[in-house]
């Protein structure tokens, strides 16, 4: 499998959209978040690797169906792109809707242990349909089957995924009790995010949406 080649305007065009999946309100970053509050930044930590493992599960299972996908069913690959651009547009409405709740809000938990931390991190993500929609709703659009294997493309992009995660996510644990005062200090900041963000999502979706068919 070689390495696949992918334009840098597209990589960094996915780096955005992986930014704006860490930074969406879901259960990841409402539990990592609340977690260090808790019970601290080691404990954060721990339970980041459980979630880290939850992404390498969900980014194999995509890649390998999508690659499935193409071989039996070519024409399909487009439809799993219109779809994965609907999606976008709705995960857009459900960041912004009256009542949406932002990640920065944390919980209170009980303590745990290492073992606890980790699986508790790792089926927080596992069972989150929001991470496995949107690696098929995202992989599509910036895997060319031109470019050799949709598997080796797919993979390459999943991991980017996962390394900005663990970035982003490892700097939020750090920073986990100040971040919350800021916000608790500053709560029309809380609207600016969700907004920046449905902004940003709703964007890609139109971008995919008027993207030409492959092989028109």
């Amino acid at each position: 499998m070689s390495i696949p080649s992918i334009p840098l305007p597209d990589l960094l065009l996915f780096v955005a959209a992986c930014i704006v999946l860490v930074v969406t309100p879901g259960p990841n970053m409402l539990y990592l978040l609340s977690r260090a509050i808790c019970q601290g930044r080691a404990a954060g930590m721990v339970s980041l690797a459980g979630v880290v493992a939850g992404f390498i599960v969900h980014m194999l299972c995509a890649a390998v169906g999508l690659s499935a996908l193409l071989v039996a069913v070519p024409l399909a690959f487009d439809a799993v792109k219109f779809a994965g651009a609907l999606y976008l547009l709705w995960m857009a409405w459900d960041t912004v809707r009256p009542g949406s709740r932002s990640p920065l809000e944390p919980r209170a938990l009980p303590a745990e242990s290492p073992r606890a931390l980790f699986v508790k991190g790792f089926l927080t993500n596992l069972l989150n349909p929001k991470v496995a929609m949107f690696y098929l709703a995202l992989f599509p659009q910036f895997v060319d089957p031109g470019r050799g294997s949709v598997l080796a493309q797919s993979v390459m992009l999943g991991t980017l995924q996962v390394v900005v995660s663990v970035l982003f996510d490892a700097w939020m644990i750090c920073t986990a009790a100040a971040i919350a005062r800021w916000f608790a200090r500053n709560p029309a900041w809380l609207a600016v995010q969700r907004w920046v963000m449905g902004g940003v999502l709703a964007a890609l979706a139109v971008r995919i949406a008027l993207e030409p068919r492959q092989g028109a």
